[in-house]
């Protein structure tokens, strides 16, 4: 086996952790309170627990299912469906959420371009439609014969009318390129000898994301993982702290992860023991580590940014 590169900090797991790690996971076989079921990772399917969850307790749902496409995750096979059963499988667990959440509930749906159009009509059937966010990939394949596919879709919704919203919590630092200036002063900018920068209100089109790779100490194996990042925006947007996200397709567990980071309560689902095991090394390594790349000082910065501006 190849040994990876010393710079390589990809999160692993060996044998001895998953058996160790393994013990933290629960199962749920009966009702469980929202005390016992707080900051835990249930390792089993979706379709199993439910209906053993309590009513009514997330501030915010963030939903990452299968995209509609052929993709093994691990021990997990998603066949890719006609459209219409694609949504169909989409409202046979999504209507059954709704006694889980809070009036004041945000609702966080993630797809490709394929399944987008199944996402929106299923969120609009139960729940208020309030923006769709699309966030550019800042990797990806390239085609011979289409356009490379590098964006996707997040679907925003709410429960009701009343819901967080925290949008000075979100702000984004943006390299100035053509500034003005009142009475030879900057205009809402400011200068340093790396550039020029000013803080903006965020848009529905995100471009500062990075996706984990190979150097990056949030990095793991997991095929479709989110970035920190990402689930920082939209857990400071519509959180507050001690709410409480729930993350039912949770994959290798950023959200989690985040929510840890930032002071609020989770719950986590996750079929695969493997991925399941790996959620709980990453919240262990979350106690140490509570940085979240491309976010300090409680501002989101531009792409490859942050580093050139902390050194002037």
């Amino acid at each position: 086996m190849k040994k990876p590169s010393p710079r390589n900090r990809t999160i692993t797991l060996s044998e001895f952790e998953i058996n160790n790690l393994s013990e933290k996971l629960i199962t749920l076989n009966e009702s469980k309170s929202i005390n016992e079921l707080t900051n835990k990772t249930i390792n089993q399917n979706l379709f199993e627990v439910i209906d053993y969850l309590p009513d009514k307790f997330v501030d915010l749902l963030f939903l990452d299912p299968p995209y509609n496409l052929e993709k093994k995750f691990n021990s997990n096979h998603f066949k890719e469906m006609e459209q219409e059963k694609y949504y169909q499988w989409m409202d046979s667990w999504l209507s059954r959420m709704i006694r889980l959440l809070k009036p004041t509930t945000s609702i966080y749906i993630c797809c490709d371009f394929r399944s987008s159009s199944s996402v929106e009509r299923a969120g609009s059937k139960y729940f208020i439609l309030r923006n769709r966010i699309v966030w550019e990939r800042d990797k990806g394949r390239g085609a011979l014969k289409n356009w490379k596919n590098n964006t996707e879709d997040i679907w925003f919704f709410t429960l009701s009318d009343e819901y967080t919203f925290n949008i000075e919590a979100v702000k984004l630092m943006k390299k100035v390129i053509a500034p003005y200036r009142e009475n030879g002063k900057p205009k809402d900018w400011y200068e340093t000898n790396k550039g020029n920068f000013r803080l903006t209100y965020p848009s529905n089109i995100w471009t500062d994301i990075t996706i984990p790779f190979w150097s990056m100490p949030e990095n793991t194996n997991h095929s479709t993982q989110k970035p920190e990042k990402l689930l920082a925006k939209i857990i400071l947007a519509s959180t507050n702290e001690e709410d409480f996200v729930f993350d039912p397709f949770a994959g290798s567990g950023t959200a989690a992860v985040v929510a840890k980071k930032l002071g609020r309560k989770f719950l986590s689902v996750e079929s695969d023991k493997t991925y399941a095991c790996l959620i709980e090394k990453r919240l262990e390594l979350a106690v140490k580590d509570k940085s979240i790349q491309g976010y300090e000082n409680k501002v989101f910065w531009e792409r490859n940014s942050l580093n050139k501006q902390k050194k002037s």
